[in-house]
């Protein structure tokens, strides 16, 4: 597996790419374990592939042009003819490279709690810089609603003079999909205030979407309730985290032995020692962790527990927006990702929807309005 692409890599490179477009398979139901595979094929040969609406990979033109045979359902044989004469590169190691992506997608289909995103044949170096046709996510503010633990003035209500109905929220989904858009957060204000929160869930599940919540998370603590977000397809889980409060340690309780990833969003604050909590966040098993401070001077705090959070291997989400409430500084967001990534990806790897429906960049961007995701046609929106 260390060789896997490398050899035939840049001869890839050279050559004219697959067309760009969607491309799907579903595996036949008599099949011991059924599948699902999305592909998005980019201008430039790259592109992305949705496994079971729940894992996304990230690939260069080399895993690109063995998934599309995968998804076409293509001979080995075939494969290994096809690319060697495409290539000029050796039958032989052309078959094992394909059977190695194989593998590997294999695997994935069957391990459970993975990292919602994952980068396979492709360098993680600025990955926002090339020209794509849809951006990776959408961010949906389902309500900018609060439950009774934060402060409603947290949550900009006085922007949006309605919340989208279930129906309006399907609506947008689809538009979604129709433009090749893979990922879907869930996001609000506090997004479990919508009681049709598993339905929405249902019909990105029924897309084949993958889709992800953001949420203060005491709800999931009801076991019932967890366990229907779970049957409607919800791939993971940014719990907005309060240390002090043992509410949310018994959450975490009822989560994490659960099929979902689940990263827990933690913010500095001046006289604050968090290593002791994220010790504990190692301890009980969660997958990873998102920081921020409610002051830019604490960027060598920041950083300092980043590194720490490294060493108790946890691994760190940067690039996910936090919930409006009392307890997370949104406006920082931005400024305080890993190397200013997450500056470059608004507006190009993710959007954000708020409630009813208006379309900014990312979160806070509040001044620049690309237009409105349920009345305007998506290509509209897109080219701003």
């Amino acid at each position: 597996m260390a060789n896997l692409f490398q050899s035939v890599k840049q001869l890839f490179s050279d050559k004219k790419p697959l067309p760009a477009g969607m491309y799907s398979y579903q595996a036949p139901a008599s099949e011991e374990a059924p599948y699902r595979l999305h592909l998005r094929i980019e201008a430039d040969g790259s592109g992305i592939l949705v496994i079971n609406a729940s894992t996304i990979l990230h690939l260069n033109q080399t895993a690109v042009e063995y998934a599309y045979h995968i998804i076409k359902g293509t001979p080995l044989a075939e494969v290994a003819a096809e690319v060697a004469k495409r290539y000029q590169v050796d039958p032989e190691q052309a078959r094992q490279d394909f059977e190695a992506l194989q593998e590997q997608i294999e695997t994935l289909i069957h391990t459970p709690d993975l990292d919602p995103v994952m980068y396979l044949g492709l360098e993680r170096i600025d990955p926002y810089q090339t020209e794509i046709s849809a951006p990776y996510r959408l961010d949906c503010a389902l309500t900018y609603r609060v439950d009774g633990d934060s402060l409603q003035s947290a949550a900009p209500q006085e922007r949006v003079a309605r919340e989208l109905s279930t129906e309006e929220w399907k609506t947008i989904l689809h538009k979604a999909f129709k433009a090749g858009i893979p990922h879907l957060l869930f996001t609000g204000g506090e997004p479990t205030l919508r009681e049709d929160l598993a339905e929405i869930l249902q019909e990105a599940e029924d897309l084949g979407l993958v889709t992800g919540l953001l949420s203060a998370g005491l709800k999931l603590g009801n076991q019932a309730y967890l366990e229907s977000l779970l049957a409607s397809g919800l791939d993971h889980f940014m719990m907005v985290f309060d240390p002090e409060d043992e509410r949310d340690w018994q959450v975490l309780e009822t989560v994490l032995p659960e099929d979902l990833f689940t990263t827990v969003h933690l913010t500095l604050r001046n006289g604050d020692d968090l290593q002791p909590v994220i010790r504990r966040l190692a301890e009980v098993g969660a997958n990873a962790i998102s920081l921020s401070a409610v002051d830019p001077a604490l960027a060598d705090k920041l950083q300092a527990l980043r590194d720490y959070a490294a060493v108790q291997q946890l691994e760190l989400v940067w690039d996910l927006p936090v919930p409006y409430s009392s307890n997370n500084p949104v406006s920082l967001e931005l400024e305080q990702s890993s190397e200013g990534a997450a500056s470059a990806g608004a507006g190009k790897a993710w959007l954000y929807v708020e409630p009813d429906g208006d379309v900014l960049p990312a979160q806070g961007l509040s001044d620049q309005v690309l237009g409105n995701l349920l009345t305007d046609e998506w290509e509209q929106i897109w080219s701003k």
